[in-house]
């Protein structure tokens, strides 16, 4: 009897090792496609980007460049925008995104109090970080985490030096921008006077108007009309460009003028080619796109806490008008 157990212990003992080798054949085999683990960038986070100019060649390359970062980073990105900078409907996808409870918001900044009131108390409650783009707001006003794009005072300054070294030290020059004037437009404005009041000899003359095309045709119009001895205008909204040269060219040939503005408007490159205007700030859009989702990856990983207040500035550089 005892013989007999040895033998099935024996067979139990044969066929365990047997089932034990298969197994381990079977998990070790080159030929088993084990399941991919998940890439370390794919983080699974639900971004959003938000314009005021949807269709623009600038913003379209600031969407590109984030759209683009975001797939790297495997996060999913979404762009919304409005049409004609048109503000209401603007901070309706803002606060959209908010109630969507979105993990990070990229936007483009808008100084007014309902902008701020937006990304202060309400992005603020539900924890989602802001990263404005292009276009700041004042840190302590919004809360935003931080800002990437030009330095708009740098930006000013530049364009205003280029401005001296093409004119010269003497001449009446005509700085164009919102009657409600944005951050960034106070910066650029910044930079502007910094370099220009070193020379008494510069005459800095303020017109302030809006976005409306026939209201800077009107202000224009006015200029034209009380200040004859103008030299040079500096648009420092770059949407104000296209009907500031329609004005201007109505009156006098352009060429005596000596006419500035950034890129981020949809008729200053197109001027430049033409050869009615001076020269254009360049800015770097696909690189701002880029960086905001860099750092809000980072700041949502925990990897970069807090980001820089003060921001990541982007590359600028002047594109000049060769035929003038």
């Amino acid at each position: 009897m005892q013989k007999y157990m040895y033998i099935v212990l024996g067979i139990v003992f044969v066929s365990l090792c047997y089932l034990i080798f298969v197994t381990a054949n079977i998990v070790f085999s080159n030929d088993l496609e084990l399941p991919k683990a998940k890439k370390v960038t794919d983080t699974g986070y639900r971004l959003v980007f938000i314009t005021r100019d949807m269709d623009t060649t600038f913003w379209n390359k600031v969407s590109k460049g984030a759209a683009e970062q975001a797939e790297k980073e495997g996060a999913s990105l979404e762009i919304w925008g409005s049409y004609s900078n048109n503000p209401e409907e603007f901070l309706k996808k803002l606060e959209l995104a908010i109630h969507s409870k979105m993990d990070g918001i990229i936007i483009q900044g808008f100084d007014t109090n309902e902008f701020k009131e937006l990304t202060k108390v309400k992005a603020a409650f539900y924890g989602i970080p802001i990263v404005t783009v292009a276009n700041d707001v004042p840190m302590k006003e919004s809360l935003r985490r931080t800002y990437v794009g030009s330095n708009q005072f740098q930006a000013g300054n530049l364009i205003a030096s280029q401005l001296l070294h093409d004119m010269g030290v003497k001449g009446n020059v005509v700085l164009v921008y919102d009657s409600q004037q944005e951050y960034y437009q106070q910066e650029r404005l910044n930079g502007i006077k910094h370099a220009l009041s070193k020379y008494p000899g510069i005459k800095m003359l303020h017109a302030k108007t809006s976005e409306s095309r026939d209201q800077v045709i009107a202000t224009m119009r006015g200029v034209l009309n009380e200040m004859p001895d103008v030299d040079a205008f500096i648009a420092l909204n770059a949407n104000m460009i296209g009907p500031m040269v329609q004005e201007i060219s109505k009156r006098s040939q352009v060429d005596p003028y000596f006419i500035y503005t950034f890129d981020d408007g949809p008729d200053s490159l197109p001027l430049l080619a033409e050869g009615k205007i001076d020269g254009v700030l360049k800015q770097d859009p696909e690189k701002m796109g880029e960086i905001s989702v860099q750092q809000l990856i980072k700041w949502l990983n925990g990897e970069t806490v807090p980001l820089d207040i003060n921001g990541y500035f982007t590359n600028i550089q002047i594109l000049k008008d060769e035929k003038k």
